[in-house]
């Protein structure tokens, strides 16, 4: 790997960072409510099949005694 010197290597981050683009505020809220509900969603996916193991293993446990 070739040693870059500073001046350089700050030249090279700015024109990176100049290729950079930013989402919108409205890009982001809307990404932002995605995530919200999209772990919403998950959460209650997970809750409800932890219920569904919950209630065979008690049936299971229920057996043996």
């Amino acid at each position: 790997m070739a040693k870059v010197n500073p001046g350089a290597f700050i030249r090279q981050v700015r024109q990176e960072a100049s290729k950079v683009t930013w989402p919108t505020r409205k890009e982001t809220v809307v990404t932002t409510g995605m995530v919200f509900v999209m772990v919403f969603l998950a959460s209650m996916f997970f809750f409800v099949v932890d219920l569904g193991i919950q209630t065979v293993v008690k049936q299971i446990l229920s057996l043996g005694s």
